[in-house]
């Protein structure tokens, strides 16, 4: 599932792609990805003749503005956005077409049909679900250390959980987490509530600087992550332990283990990150 460094970059790259195109009409091959409103026929009268004035993000979702509209799309597992021309054949697995009036299109694939689209009223879209209940952003000043801390303090789940955790913080998933958990010394199956002072300074710093990091270099292509110009992520080639099991830690040389913690599979160095 793209995490924060790949949405952002996805963002980035759809803002010079779409900004300030008219939208003519919306094909809907799978409506089951339109959540919200539940009539599909609502969503594509809705948005037909609206322009994209922006683009922002929140946490793992994009956030189309038109004048009027905000619609929210997760991308989860698969999901791509990529712009074609008309006239270019329609790939297998496109389930929903957006047409400009200037010939181009903006398609949305999903080999597994997971990724969903809610559309609001511009304004509403941070007091209903999806994003209601989000956390902080790691990259913005909203992310409070005091606050961090104080959430930590009062859950006893595992440290790698807790990051995992969306109301937490935003953003972060398997592969951030891990590389953080890593370069702040910490063993992703601690206790939350275990982490002293100094341990959740390193973290915080650690969050912030492995996203940032990730961000410049376009995220990390995993399995079929790319932007919407088809580009690979480079993050991947920094990567401390996550999709390195069994390698030997860049820093100490100790073979990386292995294991699943929270049902997600993890990867740390026994060494550096002791329990």
């Amino acid at each position: 599932m793209p995490e924060l460094p790949e949405v952002e970059t996805i963002r980035r790259t759809l803002k010079r792609l779409v900004l300030n195109k008219k939208i003519q009409s919306v094909s809907v091959f799978w409506p089951k990805m339109i959540k919200k409103p539940e009539v599909m026929e609502q969503f594509i009268d809705a948005l037909v003749g609206q322009s994209i004035i922006d683009i922002n993000r929140r946490g793992k979702f994009l956030v189309f503005y038109t004048e009027t509209y905000a619609l929210v799309s997760h991308l989860r597992m698969e999901g791509r956005y990529t712009l074609y021309q008309g006239e270019d054949p329609v790939e297998k697995h496109t389930h929903v077409i957006f047409h400009f009036t200037d010939g181009t299109e903006l398609r949305y694939k999903d080999v597994r049909k997971f990724g969903t689209m809610h559309l609001f009223k511009k304004g509403d879209e941070f007091t209903s679900l999806p994003l209601s209940q989000l956390g902080p952003e790691p990259l913005d000043e909203t992310f409070d250390k005091v606050e961090f801390a104080q959430k930590l303090a009062k859950t006893t789940r595992n440290i790698k959980s807790t990051l995992l955790d969306q109301t937490v913080v935003v953003g972060l998933g398997n592969i951030y987490v891990d590389e953080a958990l890593f370069k702040a010394r910490i063993h992703p199956e601690r206790s939350s509530q275990s982490l002293t002072s100094e341990e959740i300074h390193v973290l915080y710093e650690k969050i912030i600087e492995t996203l940032t990091e990730a961000v410049d270099k376009g995220g990390s292509t995993v399995r079929t992550y790319v932007n919407s110009q088809g580009e690979m992520g480079m993050f991947q080639l920094e990567h401390y332990v996550y999709g390195r099991k069994g390698e030997d830690c860049k820093l100490c040389q100790t073979p990386l283990i292995r294991t699943v913690v929270g049902g997600r599979g993890t990867v740390y160095c026994p060494a550096c990150q002791k329990i």
